[in-house]
């Protein structure tokens, strides 16, 4: 039922979408106002979320670290992994972002036998994930041809690059392929390994399967259903111009993909795919871990009224003696 539901609620959306640009012909509402609804949503949604995370008290030194933190002259420091400095910081914070660091050291534990607690590497998930992220950004990239006239050289670059392998017309670009393998072994894990299924929730799966639809209805789109590319981007600069206009003569797979995509965008910001704005808010990983350098205050502490011992014993003296338990003060 975990994964039936997810995969339902994909398989509905992707109905919705047939049946509105197919019997209905309903071209604007999927082709201009949904997107422009869920561009609103994500900006909104997205800049909620930073402001609530950048307004949470942070009283602690907390970061999360895996080195040898800077103390005596003598002792060797771990500058990147235990950072004591801005610097640090920063080469931290990248090292994670584009590397995944913390997931790389991922090791896996296993019981086995009766008593015996073994440990050994996990690199596969670092692989899938490092793999999926990549893909998906470029793929994000090679989508601004869309969105700008003229196409920046830089683009044009990464397009090239990404469809290096020519296989004949259109271009078969290697990042379609990275990313579906990636998305396969991240749903494989979690339906497989009964660990990772008996954590997994209705939105682990949901964003797993919305993502694979979006990723599929893209290759076909390309490579089996053809859309007009000069139709579509005029599409979307005249959306971008506040001009908007559509045409009924688009494939349904094409509208099938950007709604997919319009939903995406929507669910973002109130779900974990989040993390992409959250990791620059994390104080586990964009703290110095200064505390045997330097004293942390509690910006966040306001006075409150204290009840000392002094008074508490002061309170109750005479029942502590009728009961002979020792008092600090004699009078």
């Amino acid at each position: 039922m975990k994964i039936f539901y997810p995969l339902l609620a994909a398989l509905v959306l992707i109905l919705i979408a047939i049946i509105g640009t197919g019997p209905l012909k309903l071209y604007s509402l999927f082709g201009i106002i949904i997107p422009y609804i869920a561009f609103l949503i994500f900006v909104a949604g997205f800049i909620y979320k930073i402001i609530i995370w950048a307004r949470s008290p942070v009283p602690f030194c907390i970061p999360t670290v895996c080195g040898q933190q800077k103390s005596l002259p003598w002792i060797k420091a771990n500058n990147i992994q235990s950072p004591s400095t801005t610097w640090g910081v920063i080469w931290r914070m990248a090292s994670e972002i584009l590397l995944f660091s913390s997931l790389f050291r991922n090791d896996k534990a296993e019981l086995k036998g009766a008593q015996k607690l073994t440990y050994d590497s996990n690199k596969s998930l670092w692989l899938g994930g490092l793999i999926f992220h990549w893909s998906f950004l470029i793929i994000l990239v090679r989508h601004l041809r869309l969105f700008t006239e003229p196409v920046p050289v830089c683009i044009i670059f990464l397009q090239n690059l990404d469809g290096m392998f020519q296989l004949g017309m259109p271009t078969f670009y290697m990042t379609d392929i990275f990313i579906f393998t990636a998305l396969m072994y991240l749903l494989f894990r979690r339906i497989v390994f009964p660990q990772i299924r008996f954590i997994s929730l209705f939105s682990d799966y949901f964003a797993l399967f919305l993502i694979l639809g979006i990723v599929i209805s893209g290759f076909l789109m390309r490579h089996f259903y053809k859309v007009d590319i000069m139709a579509a981007k005029i599409t979307i600069m005249g959306m971008l111009t506040f001009k908007p206009l559509t045409t009924g003569n688009m494939n349904i797979v094409f509208y099938i993909h950007i709604f997919l995509v319009c939903i995406l965008f929507s669910y973002f910001p109130f779900s974990k795919l989040m993390h992409t704005g959250g990791v620059f808010l994390s104080p586990t990983r964009n703290l110095k871990n200064d505390s045997r350098m330097k004293r942390h205050i509690n910006t966040w502490d306001y006075p409150v009224k204290v009840h000392t011992y002094e008074e508490w014993e002061h309170e109750f003296r005479g029942a502590l003696k009728e009961a002979g338990l020792p008092v600090e003060k004699k009078r």
